[in-house]
């Protein structure tokens, strides 16, 4: 029993902390701590729901109804030889979302945290092709450089948000261990690949 709660718990997390959800915590960060705050409440919630249909619901739905097509569980479809398809749906999904984005607009260093996301998930999918590693925590390590990125443009104090994300990723590191999805070594070098992507965009955006 105790074994099945265990399991059951690290499910949770691994479908909590996807990658998909971080390109909009990444928007949500940026709106609290920099000076787009100041933007006006119905500008800032368009900006996210555009996020979130490009980066989160159009890539679920379809990854999802492959998924089914193909008849594998989730599991199943985390192995690596069967992971580009998914790669490439998620791929153009943002390439979309940043297309919309420069139709209405939108400022380039909100669009720089896509291409950031963006940036990972290629890398990742270029590793894959020799290589399994995490993306997860490729994701999670987005974050870290995110925070990093912003504490230095805009000047704010990132120490207990960065020990809440490297919890985070302790957390969905060691969730993706016990599902026997990654090794330690693919965590690690995906988490390093995240944070030294996402940093360098975000600085550069």
């Amino acid at each position: 029993m105790k074994e099945k709660n265990i399991i059951l718990a690290a499910r949770v997390i691994s479908m909590l902390f996807t990658p998909l959800y971080l390109s909009m915590l990444g928007i949500i960060i940026l709106f609290v701590f920099s000076y787009f705050s100041l933007f006006p409440l119905s500008f800032k919630v368009s900006v996210i729901l555009l996020v979130y249909l490009f980066t989160i619901l159009l890539p679920s739905l379809l990854i999802r109804s492959y998924r089914k097509y193909q008849g594998w569980t989730p599991i199943q479809l985390g192995t690596r030889e069967r992971r580009m398809v998914p790669y490439v749906i998620s791929i153009c999904c943002y390439l979309m979302g940043l297309y919309v984005m420069s139709i209405f607009r939108i400022p380039h260093f909100m669009s720089g945290i896509l291409i950031a996301a963006l940036i990972i998930q290629l890398s990742c999918s270029f590793v894959n092709i020799w290589w399994k590693i995490s993306t997860h925590s490729a994701g999670i390590g987005g974050v870290t450089g995110a925070l990093l990125a912003f504490s230095l443009r805009f000047n704010f104090n990132p120490v207990w948000w960065l020990c809440l994300v490297i919890l985070l990723a302790g957390a969905v590191g060691i969730s993706c261990i016990i599902l026997r999805q990654h090794t330690v070594a693919q965590l690690i070098y995906g988490y390093l690949l995240g944070t030294l992507c996402g940093f360098i965009v975000l600085m550069k955006s």
